[in-house]
């Protein structure tokens, strides 16, 4: 899964001359937190966030009243207060780079850029749908946690003994705990098969430990 896959493709977006007010506006009736801000040919330039907005604000903020603020706000153009040193990702970036890159810059949107264009822009929320499609919760089934030895071939035998019996993966991850660096933890949903014959199959298989099994029913 790319980055491309998961996007808003059409992102709302603003001018550098725009008003701030005029900015906050656009973000309270559209419900975002983030507005990249372009020139007359789609190329990203900045980034407004709800802590830039802010930043446009007086520091007590108590001290004036609405009409004041909103007279401030109108003020000032989008320009002097956007994000300019935007931290932005490509389309056909791996879906967990994009993760990863957010959660070390401790950012909740990636504008994403093609040769200069903003293309789309993916937040957090995008990748938590994301993580949850890999994940299989849009189907009912079997969600089994195994525990196997960090080596070649476990997981391919894991895989293997469930289709041989009939069962269907609709979703597989995995991730190295962290008090247990040699050993990886298998996260699986498994359909068309029973849950006390899933045990079975599983019990059978060298080195593998169920760690949890549990019945996952269709999300409303």
């Amino acid at each position: 899964m790319f980055v491309k896959d998961r996007m808003n493709p059409k992102p709302i977006c603003g001018v550098s001359n725009m008003p701030v007010i005029e900015a906050q506006t656009i973000m309270d009736s559209n419900k975002i937190r983030h507005l990249p801000i372009i020139d007359s040919n789609n190329n990203l330039i900045g980034l407004i966030t709800r802590s830039s907005l802010q930043a446009a604000l007086p520091s007590d903020v108590s001290r004036f009243s609405q009409f004041e603020i909103n007279y401030t706000l109108s003020k000032i153009l989008i320009d002097s207060v956007m994000v300019k040193d935007v931290v932005t990702i490509g389309p056909d970036i791996p879906i967990e780079e994009a993760a990863w890159l957010m959660a070390d810059k401790r950012i909740g949107t990636l504008p994403v850029v093609e040769n200069g264009e903003l293309v789309g822009i993916i937040s957090g929320e995008d990748l938590f749908n994301a993580m949850t499609t890999l994940l299989g919760s849009q189907n009912p089934g079997i969600r089994v946690t195994v525990e196997q030895p960090d080596q070649t071939g476990v997981i391919a035998r894991l895989t293997t003994a469930i289709a041989q019996e009939g069962g269907y993966l609709s979703g597989c991850v995995g991730y190295h705990p962290k008090d247990k660096t040699d050993t990886w933890i298998s996260v699986c949903k498994v359909e068309n098969i029973e849950e006390k014959r899933l045990i079975e199959v599983l019990g059978k298989l060298k080195d593998t430990t169920i760690l949890d099994i549990r019945q996952f029913q269709e999300q409303e």
